[in-house]
């Protein structure tokens, strides 16, 4: 794939870049490590003082980060700027609490004593996706960066501009030379970096198959990997819930985004009692949207990041509906320049049909009607994802019930699968492994080191 933007709102081609050679990647490769042997040197407040800066930059800076956003992948752009303060508030969270997260912990062993010190092991490679191009970086740069580790971003070949402003964030920052160095190479050219001694792991977060083939290659070279991979999180509606309030965020958690979103609301299971009165007033919110050019704050929902999404996205609808599943609305291509795709709902979904375990990725919904809570249960987690999940329910502890028995990484009740600084993010089964932000996020690339003192 080239690497250069291309505007989803006409599909013409805006601006492209020259991929790095060889020479130049071992040369930022080898000044990221030597950079490392004196990063790792520094406390956490020179540390906190770099990652504050950058925080304060992106907030300043929020408008004209949150365009390139918009330009480079379609997201809207009021969207657009709250992922820019997102992401601010990522490095500030680490920056105030790192210290606290990596302090020594005592430990009381029958004779002796020892502590477990968390120390940084070395230059680590991120490979980013388009979707969340500033928030996806910050949850990876900046824990590794306050544990003393420096990082190698390979962000996503569409989001070139993105990719460049972050690095432009840093160097403003006065962040030394090295410790955050954007790559603009192919992804399979930063998989074969993997196999580098100067790489002390790798974090990856994208489609099952990229994982798949970063993790092998992680495996081979006896490196630590974290995986954040596709979802399919479902979305249940059980009978007691408040049927308006699961309408409303239901629309947001399959939307949000442009639907493009690994923990986008994408399976809805209704229990047969509320299932007419949700997919009735879900349908008409759905196709009463405003579609149109990102940019504009009165849009709803934008086009797709790119042709090929589009393309993809209506193959897997036309299979699906070739195999016997129904379009209660939309199902097709708009008519307009741009990647935009008609907000879709698929319903008569058996197993035998592609879109029942396929990830959709888009503004298509897919609709499931069971008899009882234990039926809903049992849908949500036939699935080779493990992502996310809501649940809808006026009894919360009810809620947590049904939670106990999703097999995901991450239960919302009463609200659409969601992130923040202070919460963990992953997932389990083909969604990945390792944990993202909170106190799990830093803990993921360091080295817990036992020191032990005996008496003789």
């Amino acid at each position: 794939m080239p690497i250069q933007t291309v505007n989803p709102l006409t599909n013409k081609v805006v601006k492209s870049f020259e991929e790095m050679t060889d020479n130049t990647v071992d040369s930022l490769l080898s000044k990221s490590t030597k950079t490392f042997t004196e990063w790792r040197e520094t406390s956490y407040e020179q540390r906190a003082d770099i990652l504050h800066k950058v925080a304060k930059l992106m907030r300043e800076k929020k408008e004209s980060l949150a365009k390139i956003i918009t330009l480079e992948m379609g997201k809207l752009i009021a969207q657009a700027e709250g992922e820019i303060l997102l992401s601010a508030d990522i490095f500030d969270y680490y920056a105030d609490n790192a210290a606290g997260f990596l302090a020594d912990k005592q430990l009381e062993p029958k004779l002796g004593s020892a502590i477990v010190r968390c120390s940084p092991i070395g230059v680590i490679l991120g490979v980013e996706p388009w979707n969340f191009p500033f928030y996806q970086v910050a949850r990876f740069a900046a824990p590794n960066i306050m544990v003393g580790n420096t990082v190698l971003v390979k962000h996503a070949s569409m989001v070139p501009q993105c990719a460049v402003a972050i690095e432009e964030l840093f160097n403003e920052a006065g962040a030394p030379n090295g410790v955050y160095t954007n790559l603009l190479i192919s992804g399979k050219r930063a998989s074969a970096l993997v196999s580098d001694k100067r790489i002390k792991g790798v974090s990856l977060t994208g489609s099952e198959e990229a994982g798949a083939f970063i993790a092998a290659e992680a495996g081979k070279y006896l490196k630590k990997s974290v995986l954040e991979l596709g979802g399919s999180d479902a979305f249940i509606i059980l009978d007691d819930a408040d049927i308006d309030k699961a309408v409303e965020w239901g629309v947001i958690g399959r939307i949000n985004n442009n639907g493009e979103s690994c923990i986008a609301s994408k399976r809805f299971i209704a229990v047969e009692a509320v299932a007419d009165e949700f997919i009735k007033k879900f349908q008409d919110k759905l196709s009463n949207l405003v579609v149109g050019d990102p940019m504009d704050t009165k849009t709803e929902l934008g086009p797709l990041s790119s042709e090929d999404a589009i393309v993809h996205l209506l193959d897997q609808v036309k299979r699906s509906v070739d195999a016997g599943a129904k379009v209660l609305i939309g199902g097709k291509r708009m008519d307009n320049p741009g990647n935009f795709m008609e907000p879709t709902i698929l319903t008569d979904l058996t197993p035998k049909i592609p879109a029942y375990y396929e990830e959709l990725f888009g503004p298509v919904a897919s609709f499931y009607r069971v008899k009882n809570e234990q039926e809903a249960i049992d849908l949500a987690n036939d699935s080779s994802f493990g992502l996310g999940c809501s649940i809808f329910t006026g009894d919360v502890e009810r809620g947590k019930r049904v939670a106990d028995k999703i097999d995901v990484g991450m239960v919302f009740i009463n609200h659409p699968t969601w992130t923040q600084s202070d919460l963990p993010f992953g997932g389990t089964k083909g969604s990945g492994y390792g944990r993202e932000l909170s106190e799990l996020g830093i803990q993921e690339f360091v080295n817990k080191k036992l020191i032990r003192v005996s008496d003789l």
